[in-house]
């Protein structure tokens, strides 16, 4: 029997070319936003990194001014002299040379001035970070300073009667104020204040989650209490988290 081969010849149409054009650009397409969200994620996770070691390096610096403030403070001359007033009563003056420490202004690479206010210790998610507290207060600043560590948003001075309200960036991982909204009452919050090296101890009493315009948070009315509040973003940056904590 006699086989017969065919072969059927396959054209090319405009149709076919075209939808050969629209799958490589596609491709092409695809690669490229693959490679811009790679380059994304990296460049996050570097500036993260480097916020960190930032935020390090501020803390490091206080604690090296504080502890040479301290070494001066304990080297104290008391010298006790005779006054002598206008009737002839002799009256002793005491004259030393106690400096109270003080905290050093400096600049952010925007040129916003800051003080390191103090540090926060949360032991139980292993936070320790100092605080910033900028001069101006303005949005612009509040958000260069962020970059760099936690923040004093709004209150009186450290750990006095009052609300002391500090807000952080939430990096989804367990850097700055990531880990705060798994805080839960009872843990422990410790404040220092870098102008005398005191440290007050904080108990949280509360949690909850408000909206970005919703500032109810930093009432100061505190029944003349020292409490502090923390404020930072929910995962999905919709809302933010409330931690409210009272001095023990």
């Amino acid at each position: 029997m006699n086989q017969i081969l065919v072969t059927k010849k396959l054209y090319i149409t405009p149709e076919l070319k075209r939808k050969k054009k629209v799958y490589k650009a596609n491709f092409v397409l695809s690669v490229f936003f693959l490679i811009v969200l790679i380059s994304v994620y990296i460049y996050a996770a570097y500036d993260r990194d480097k916020a960190e070691a930032v935020s390090q390096d501020i803390l490091a610096t206080a604690e090296q001014e504080q502890e040479d403030n301290t070494v001066v403070d304990s080297d104290v001359l008391i010298a006790v002299l005779n006054e002598t007033t206008d009737d002839g009563t002799e009256t002793p003056v005491v004259v030393s040379n106690t400096n109270q420490n003080t905290k050093t202004k400096q600049q952010s690479q925007s040129g916003y001035t800051y003080i390191t206010d103090g540090k926060i210790t949360i032991p139980k998610i292993n936070v320790e970070y100092p605080i910033l507290d900028g001069e101006s207060d303005s949005e612009a600043e509040t958000e260069e300073l962020l970059r760099m560590s936690p923040v004093k948003f709004h209150g009186p001075e450290i750990n006095t009667v009052g609300n002391y309200c500090i807000v952080g960036h939430n990096y989804r991982n367990s850097r700055f104020f990531s880990k705060v909204p798994t805080l839960v009452n009872g843990d422990i919050i410790q404040i220092t204040d870098f102008a005398d090296n005191s440290t007050v101890e904080y108990t949280v009493y509360d949690k909850y989650v408000v909206d970005p315009t919703d500032v109810s948070c930093t009432s100061q009315n505190t029944d003349g209490r020292r409490e502090i509040t923390l404020i930072t973003c929910t995962d999905d940056s919709s809302q933010r988290w409330i931690i409210k904590a009272r001095a023990i």
